[in-house]
């Protein structure tokens, strides 16, 4: 049956290969086209040649895999595919195993803890966060724990008496966990301490303050309810001293008397540091240290009086409203330093026996150590910038005796006013120079709102 078939085959392969040999001559261009194949899994490719050339047309043959080598590499490619979906599926078992065991493991944990839980609910897992709290539950377990460890030991007596054994471990775990619970308990109770003092000393301190502050607004409203029975000054200015030159200074118009006692008293506020300069000073002809109040440098607040030298314990360099009085009485030397009401300092013999000379110029912001006598009408030019004032002064006035303390108190805290019987602050009785300035001045309203 094959054999009639296949003659028939041959013939026409036979016709293809003549077609394609007259298509090779006549072709315009060259183009590559498969006529067809023959029974050795060949094909035919033709070229365009030219028409004056040779009209043989060279057939190159290209080798076509067959199906058995396309059927081996499918056959490969199902095995591998195979082997990998095998190693897959093992790897999916084992981790299937792997989360049951996990999962049997968990679940045995949870029972253990919520087993744990029940029987431990006294222990320090819930502490309260009360200090109070915290102490008491501690105690409590630590009672808890003792009673346990007696039962123990008298169980372990039991056994050691019956002859059977009685495991050690646990009695030598809770022996631990209560030397834990102690330590901790103790160290709970000092921290408490520390804190229960420490809070203790802030409130005093707060409760102080907050009286002092309180006290002195009680005060202020009860003097501004009295209206016309309060403080009322009247002259109420100050002067400006706003430069540390040797030409800006105030004077005191009015000349002093020979006094054997005196009382000084003014309100003052600094703006330069260190030292605050020459707040005034008396210079008579022969003398021109009579009265001095001066702190220059690092040095202490000093009284002058004839030459004669006290350090005064003021301070005065906050940049804030201070009211200070100086005493002194010629009897021994004895003076006294008051600030804002409060007797600072004391001391005898500055100038014993030495009374305060008359006819002399009293100014205000400048030291005249460097001034030429008996030429006062020369002011300015011969002052030490050095020691100058630089700030503000007001109310600045002179007795000629020895104040009583409650006086400089009232004066002090603005509930007076007690203008000097030899220098009273008044506009008429200051003058200014180079510059220094005189301004409106509610002196206890001001304060205030500096404190």
């Amino acid at each position: 049956m094959i054999g009639p078939l296949r003659a028939p085959l041959l013939r026409s392969s036979k016709m293809i290969h003549l077609l394609a040999g007259l298509i090779c001559i006549y072709a315009p261009t060259c183009v590559k086209v498969v006529y067809g194949q023959n029974e050795k899994g060949e094909r035919f490719l033709c070229t365009a040649v030219p028409i004056d050339k040779e009209t043989s047309c060279p057939v190159q043959s290209l080798p076509v895999q067959s199906a058995s080598v396309q059927e081996e590499e499918l056959r490969n490619t199902v095995m591998q595919l195979r082997e990998t979906i095998l190693q897959q599926k093992e790897t999916i078992v084992n981790q299937l195993g792997t989360i049951k065991e996990l999962t049997s493991k968990l679940s045995r944990c949870e029972s253990d803890s919520e087993t744990f839980k029940k029987t431990n609910k006294d222990t320090m897992d819930d502490v309260p966060k009360d200090p109070n709290d915290t102490i008491d539950v501690l105690g409590k377990t630590m009672q808890s724990l003792k009673d346990r460890l007696e039962n123990l030991e008298q169980q372990q007596m039991r056994a050691n008496i019956s002859g059977a054994s009685f495991p050690n471990e646990l009695r030598n775990l809770l022996q631990r966990r209560l030397e834990d619970l102690e330590n901790q308990l103790l160290k709970k109770v000092n921290e408490l301490e520390e804190e229960k003092s420490q809070l203790y000393n802030e409130t005093v301190a707060h409760r102080q303050r907050t009286d002092s502050t309180l006290n002195s607004l009680m005060n202020r409203i009860s003097e501004l309810e009295k209206g016309g029975a309060g403080f009322k000054s009247p002259e109420n200015f100050k002067i400006s001293l706003p430069l540390r030159t040797n030409y800006l200074f105030g004077q005191v118009k009015k000349s002093l008397p020979e006094m054997y006692a005196f009382t000084i008293c003014m309100w003052l506020k600094s703006g330069s540091s260190p030292g605050i300069g020459t707040p005034f000073s008396y210079g008579v002809p022969g003398q021109a240290n009579e009265i001095v109040l001066i702190e220059w440098g690092h040095n202490p607040i000093e009284l002058l009086i004839n030459d004669k030298v006290a350090q005064l314990p003021l301070s005065l360099s906050d940049g804030r409203w201070h009211h200070i009085c100086i005493t002194w009485t010629t009897r021994d030397g004895l003076w006294e330093a008051y600030q804002d009401g409060q007797r600072l300092g004391s001391g005898e013999n500055l100038a014993p026996w030495h009374p305060i000379k008359q006819g002399g110029v009293l100014i205000l912001g400048q030291e005249q150590a460097c001034r030429l006598w008996p030429q006062q009408d020369v002011v300015g030019g011969r002052f030490d910038a050095t020691q100058a004032f630089v700030g503000e002064l007001s109310h600045f006035n002179i007795w000629d005796r020895v104040l009583r303390s409650t006086d400089i108190i009232a004066m002090s805290n603005c509930s007076s006013y007690m203008p000097g019987n030899v220098v009273a602050w008044t506009d008429s009785n200051i003058e200014v120079f180079g510059g220094a300035s005189k301004w409106p001045l509610e002196l206890c309203e001001d304060r205030l709102f500096d404190n």
